[in-house]
């Protein structure tokens, strides 16, 4: 059965009229030719399909489409800003917390989720905030670096309230 639906994507309205029963993986990719946002195990298991819904991330394999109506969706495509990097990607980029590049989207856009809920996260916090993030290519050590980097890059944006910055050291 086809619906009519209205969210916001990427900063931008968007109204679509599809099946109800599809993911938004599908509709993003097929439907929206937004194909930064990837399929993986189309389980759920690996999140390469990450994007962030209202700022949360959320696996995009097993969201159905409706419910996003009158939400924000947020993916890798709408992160850079005027030919400018998301600081995220840019700390990625700085990194190298990439080799084939496939699970990086879904890395990014959880990573952006954690540092607007955390914006000086601890290690753990970071684990934490990745974990079902998966890397085939194992390149978590320098992904953790590049988020340790992105979250440094935002305390020095923002002042400190604390004295000791409370980050990581």
């Amino acid at each position: 059965m086809n619906v009519n639906l209205q969210f916001t994507l990427n900063g931008k309205p968007q109204r679509v009229s599809s099946d109800s029963q599809r993911t938004l993986l599908d509709v993003l990719r097929e439907d929206l030719d937004l194909t930064g946002t990837k399929y993986g195990c189309g389980e759920g298991q690996c999140r390469a399909c990450t994007v962030l819904l209202d700022g949360n991330p959320v696996r995009s394999c097993l969201t159905e489409l409706t419910e996003v109506e009158g939400h924000k969706v947020e993916t890798i495509e709408g992160l850079a800003r005027d030919g400018n990097l998301h600081p995220v990607q840019e700390a990625f980029i700085k990194e190298g917390a990439m080799q084939c590049g496939y699970c990086v989207p879904g890395m990014i856009l959880a990573t952006v989720g954690l540092l607007r809920r955390v914006p000086r996260p601890t290690q753990a916090q970071i684990v934490e905030g990745l974990n079902g993030n998966l890397c085939r290519c194992c390149g978590y050590p320098n992904i953790l670096k590049a988020v340790q980097r992105a979250a440094q890059s935002s305390k020095e944006a923002q002042p400190s309230t604390s004295g000791n910055g409370g980050g990581l050291r």
